[in-house]
C-alpha cells in the first residue's frame, strides 16, 4: 500500500472545540509547530517548559492536562493560568532539588534607577543578561534635582564629617561641567569645518560637545540602566551586590530582590534562604578579603603607568587553530589531527583557506564563525575610566580592573585646552582629587565617587579573534567616542603587529583608521530632523 504524502510533514494535535477555544487565549497558533505562548504568567510559561523536558506530550498539550485543569479550567473557563499547579513544581523542582536551569526560563525587565558609575558596572557585570544604560553623550548633566546636581547622595558620607567636603568638590565638578558646556560649543562651531547639512552639524557638535565633557563627571554621577534578564541571573545579581563592598551596592541589591519577589516570587524563593543564598554571599565575601590579603601581602611594586594598551599574552598558534576550528565540524578526524593537517600547508595555501573562512563580508555585522574562538588574545590598558565603562559592557570577554583611584593621573582633552578652558577644568579635577584624600582613610568605598571619568583606570580584557572583531569594528566607527576608537585602534596595531596574526587583522575590514573631527555628523545627517 502505498500512502500519500501529508500535505505538512509536522503531526498535528486534535483538539476538543472548548480545548481550541482555552488554547486561543494562550497559544499564537494551534496547528503549527512553532508556536509562541501569549497571556501566561512567567511561572506557569517556565514550569511548562520544566515539565517539557520529562513528558512525551505535546506542549499544548501539557498545558491543558497538567496546569489549567489542575487549576480548575477545563472547558476554557479561565482562572489562575495554571499558577497554582506551576507553584508547586517550582517548590519541588527549583527549591528541593536545586535545577538551576529551571530558573532560566523566565525573562524580567527591571529598571534600576539613579545608580551611580561605581554600580552600573557591578549591575553589569554579569554575562547573561541585556543592559541598556543612559548615555552621557547626549544627555547633559547641567540641571538640578530635589537641589541636588545629579550625583549619589551617600547617607553614610552625608552623616559624616566629611559631607561639606564631598558636596563642595561634587558640586563644583558639575559647575565646571555646565560651565564649560557653552564655551567650549562655541569654540567647536567656530573651529571646526562646514558640513551641507548646517542642522546635522549643530546637533553632532552638540554631542561632541558632551562627549569631551564627561571626562569632568565624577564616579558618583547617577545613570540609569535597564535590564533583562532570567530570575536565575537576577538571582545572582543579588548576590554579588550584598556582597560587595560598596554601602549603595548593598542597599540597591535589596531594591532588586525587593522587586523581584513581587514579580516572580517563585523563581527566587531561594534568595533570603540562610542555607542558600545566604552562604552564597558569605563565600563570595570570603574569597574576595582572602583574595585582596594576599594581593597585599606579596607586594608586587607599581610599574607601567603610561597611558596605553599593552598585549600581555595571545595565543601563538591561534590563525592555524582558528582555521582548524573552522574545518573541524566538515572533517571526520580529530581535532589535532586537523591542525597538524593545517599546519602543514603552504604559507599560500594557508592564506586562501583562512580567506574562505572570512568569506565576503560586506559589512561589520557578517561575521565568520566560531572558529574563530580559537584563538584568544589579553591585553592590559590604561585608559580614562569613561572608556572602559564602554568597553567593559562587551559581555563576551573577561574584563578585570583595579580600584578607581586618582593615582594614574587625568587628562584634558586638547579641544578643551584649545578653546583656553583648561584650568578651570583642572581646578575642579584638583579640588576632587584633593577631597579624595580627605575622604579616604574613613571611608575608602566612598571616596571612589569623587573620580571623574576622566581620571585613568588599569584594567585587563580578555577575548577570542570572533569578539576582538566584534569589539574593535564596532568601537574604531566614525560616530564612536575618540577615547575608546584610539584605545581599539591600537588592539588592532597590535594583533596585527605584535601577535603577527595578519589574516585575523586582514579580516577586520571595517576597522576605522580615518580622523574624525565631528564623529556624529554623519549620523544625524542620515536621520535628519526627529
Amino acid at each position: 500500500m502505498i500512502r500519500e504524502a501529508p500535505a505538512s510533514p509536522y503531526h498535528v494535535e486534535q483538539f476538543t472545540p472548548s480545548e481550541l477555544l482555552t488554547l486561543g487565549r494562550y497559544v499564537s497558533n494551534v496547528d503549527r509547530p512553532v508556536f509562541a505562548l501569549t497571556g501566561l504568567p512567567q511561572v506557569t510559561a517556565a514550569a511548562l517548559f520544566a515539565r517539557y523536558s520529562r513528558s512525551s506530550k505535546n506542549l499544548r498539550r501539557l498545558l491543558l492536562d497538567e496546569f489549567l485543569a489542575a487549576d480548575g479550567e477545563p472547558g476554557g473557563i479561565v482562572g489562575g493560568a495554571g499558577v497554582a499547579h506551576a507553584s508547586d513544581l517550582f517548590s519541588r523542582v527549583v527549591s528541593e532539588f536545586g535545577d538551576d536551569s529551571v530558573a532560566q526560563l523566565g525573562g524580567v525587565h527591571i529598571a534600576c534607577e539613579q545608580v551611580s558609575q561605581l554600580l552600573t558596572k557591578a549591575i553589569e557585570w554579569g554575562r547573561l543578561a541585556a543592559y541598556l544604560e543612559q548615555s552621557t553623550r547626549y544627555i547633559p548633566y547641567a540641571d538640578h534635582r530635589d537641589g541636588w546636581f545629579r550625583y549619589h547622595r551617600d547617607p553614610e558620607v552625608l552623616a559624616s564629617s566629611h559631607r561639606d567636603v564631598y558636596v563642595t568638590a561634587m558640586d563644583g565638578l558639575f559647575d565646571a561641567y555646565r560651565g564649560l558646556r557653552e564655551p567650549l560649543r562655541e569654540h567647536l562651531d567656530t573651529t571646526l569645518p562646514q558640513q551641507e547639512d548646517a542642522a546635522a552639524r549643530r546637533r553632532a557638535i552638540s554631542a561632541l560637545t558632551l562627549d569631551i565633557l564627561r571626562g569632568l563627571l565624577p564616579a558618583g554621577t547617577v545613570s540609569n540602566v535597564g535590564v533583562f534578564a532570567s530570575p536565575q541571573a537576577f538571582e545572582q545579581m543579588v548576590f554579588r551586590l550584598r556582597a560587595h563592598p560598596l554601602p549603595e551596592a548593598q542597599s540597591y541589591a535589596e531594591l532588586i530582590a525587593q522587586e523581584l519577589r513581587a514579580a516572580v516570587p517563585d523563581f527566587v524563593s531561594r534568595m533570603d534562604r540562610p542555607d542558600r543564598g545566604g552562604v552564597w554571599v558569605e563565600y563570595l565575601e570570603r574569597t574576595r578579603d582572602a583574595v585582596a590579603h594576599v594581593a597585599v601581602d606579596i607586594g608586587a611594586a607599581p610599574a607601567h603607568v603610561d597611558p596605553g594598551v599593552r598585549l600581555l599574552d595571545w595565543d601563538k598558534d591561534g590563525e592555524n587553530k582558528i582555521i582548524a576550528g573552522a574545518l573541524y565540524p566538515h572533517a571526520r578526524s580529530g581535532f589535532d589531527d586537523v591542525l597538524a593537517a593545517v599546519a602543514a600547508l603552504p604559507e599560500d595555501r594557508r592564506a586562501a583557506v583562512f580567506a574562505q573562512i572570512v568569506g565576503d563580508r560586506r559589512n561589520r555585522r557578517h561575521k565568520p564563525g566560531r572558529g574563530f574562538e580559537y584563538c584568544d588574545y589579553t591585553f592590559e590598558v590604561i585608559s580614562d575610566y569613561g572608556a572602559f565603562r564602554d568597553l567593559q559592557r562587551h559581555r563576551m570577554l573577561t574584563s578585570q580592573w583595579q580600584s578607581l583611584t586618582p593615582a594614574l593621573g587625568y587628562s584634558i582633552p586638547e579641544e578643551v585646552v584649545a578653546a583656553g578652558l583648561g584650568d578651570h577644568w583642572s581646578k575642579a579635577v584638583e579640588a576632587a582629587e584633593s577631597a579624595y584624600a580627605t575622604l579616604y582613610p574613613d571611608l575608602p568605598e566612598q571616596a571612589a565617587y569623587l573620580v571623574t571619568l576622566g581620571h585613568r583606570l588599569r584594567y585587563t580584557l580578555k577575548f577570542n579573534a570572533r569578539e576582538a572583531m566584534h569589539m574593535i569594528e564596532l568601537r574604531t566607527s566614525p560616530q564612536g567616542h575618540p577615547s575608546y576608537r584610539r584605545t581599539c585602534q591600537e588592539m588592532h596595531r597590535l594583533i596585527d603587529e605584535v601577535a603577527g596574526h595578519h589574516h585575523v587583522a586582514a579580516a577586520m575590514r571595517f576597522v576605522g583608521r580615518e580622523d574624525v573631527h565631528l564623529p556624529r555628523y554623519a549620523v544625524e545627517a542620515a536621520r535628519g530632523e526627529v
